[in-house]
This record gives structure tokens, C-alpha cells and sequence, in this order.
């Protein structure tokens, strides 16, 4: 295989969660293989951070905030990249959150919340930015699921049974979208400590447990699932 499939010099990418944990690491990755890449999140202040940390790797950034519970902060994303590069190649939802309570007692709203970021975020960023590809011919959608896609965490039902639903959205969207030029694939990562699920994982019982049944024997490192989103976003993955 030639190396220049993995090469993204050209692209430009959007990554929703991308200026913390795994989206964070997702989108220097891209940069790092070529691709413009435009992290976003709520907080101006870590925008500004993950944009100039692109920008030092010798790609083109945006500082647009958003929030995947509010369709038309994506909608301005989405037309402030258009506005800026003409074009928007790729689309990696990574934005999340995670409520730890006992299932029979967990409040709606708390529900409704993860939810709402988890699976219907992750719709809303596709439904925008898809159409935008879907008419161009051309896209890679990059959702991110979870090992709780597939099996079922302690006190972590909102959050498992979102993701589980990411899962199954990213299967539908690759059904209907795969004819337009658009794969839509999903990566479900093992266990990484991230800001979203450090205090559940590190020094408790919950994580020995985990490391115990991770078979290197400990937890990812946020740079180990760049490789991945490279791959799902190349020409490597044409027909993946």
C-alpha cells in the first residue's frame, strides 16, 4: 500500500468535542497527517487552545464555539466552515458526556441530558454536515462509540445506552449514505482516561477492575486512537 492513502493534505475536517480527550487527540491527529481540522466546543478558551496547537502544526484552524444540544450553534459551525474553506471533508462526532447513578433512581432529566448529547448531538452534527457532503459527493463521518456499545457498565445506563444507539445510528446512516461518496463509520474505543470519566476510572475499584480485563494491562493513551480516525478519514477507507 502507498503511504500517501493515509495523506489528508487537502482536507478539511470538523471535530465536534475536539479541544478535550479523545476529540481532542483525533484532531491533532488529522492535522498532523494534513487535514485542516476545526476542533469545537462550548468553551471559547479551549477553542482558542486547540486551534492554535493546529495552527503550530502548520494547518489552517477556525475559533467557532458550538454546542451539539442546540441545532443552530452547529448550523453556524457548519456555514463558518463552508464560509472559510469551501468545503467541509470531514466530520468527527466526539462530543460527550456520562452520568453515574443507580438505574432505577436516576433522574429524567439527567437522562435526557446524555442522551441528548450523546445520540441526538451526534444526529444533529450528522444531519448538517452530511447533507453538505452528501451534495459535494464526498465525506467520512466519524462517530465515536464505546466499548458500552456492547456491553453494559456499572451506573452508566444514559451512557450506555447511548452509545449504544450511536452504534446503531452509524450502521443505518452507512446503509443510506454509502451510494453518495459518504462512509459513515464509528470507532469504539477501550478504555481511555479522559476528563469525561477520570474520576470513575483512576484509583478506584471500578478501574482495577477494567485494567484487569483490558489484555495489555492498562488503560489507552488519548494519542493511541488518532491512528484510527486517520485511517476512517483517508482514501485507505474507500471502502470501509
Amino acid at each position: 500500500m502507498s503511504k500517501n492513502l493515509f495523506d489528508l493534505s487537502g482536507r478539511v475536517a470538523v471535530v465536534t468535542g475536539g479541544t478535550t480527550g479523545l476529540g481532542h487527540a483525533i484532531a491533532l491527529g488529522l492535522a498532523e497527517a494534513g487535514a485542516d481540522v476545526v476542533p469545537s466546543s462550548r468553551r471559547l478558551e479551549q477553542v482558542e487552545k486547540a486551534a492554535a496547537e493546529i495552527e503550530a502544526l502548520g494547518r489552517r484552524s477556525l475559533r467557532i464555539t458550538s454546542d451539539v444540544l442546540n441545532r443552530a450553534s452547529l448550523q453556524a459551525l457548519h456555514d463558518a466552515v463552508l464560509k472559510q474553506f469551501g468545503k467541509v471533508d470531514i466530520l468527527v462526532n466526539a462530543a460527550g458526556i456520562t452520568h453515574k447513578g443507580a438505574t432505577l433512581e436516576v433522574n429524567e432529566d439527567d437522562w435526557s441530558r446524555v442522551i441528548e448529547t450523546n445520540l441526538t448531538g451526534t444526529m444533529r452534527a450528522c444531519q448538517i454536515f452530511g447533507s453538505t457532503m452528501v451534495r459535494a459527493g464526498y465525506g467520512r463521518i466519524i462517530n465515536i462509540a464505546s466499548l458500552t456499545s456492547f456491553v453494559g457498565f456499572y451506573k452508566v445506563a444514559a451512557y450506555c445506552a447511548s452509545k449504544a444507539a450511536v452504534a446503531s445510528l452509524t450502521k443505518v446512516l452507512a446503509i443510506e449514505l454509502a451510494h453518495t461518496g459518504v462512509n459513515v463509520n464509528a470507532i469504539a474505543p477501550g478504555v481511555f482516561p479522559t476528563p469525561l470519566n477520570a474520576s470513575l476510572i483512576q484509583g478506584t475499584p471500578r478501574g482495577e477492575e477494567l485494567i484487569l480485563r483490558t489484555p495489555m494491562g492498562r488503560f489507552g493513551r488519548a494519542e493511541e486512537i488518532a491512528g484510527a480516525a486517520i485511517f476512517l478519514a483517508s482514501e485507505a477507507a474507500s471502502f470501509v
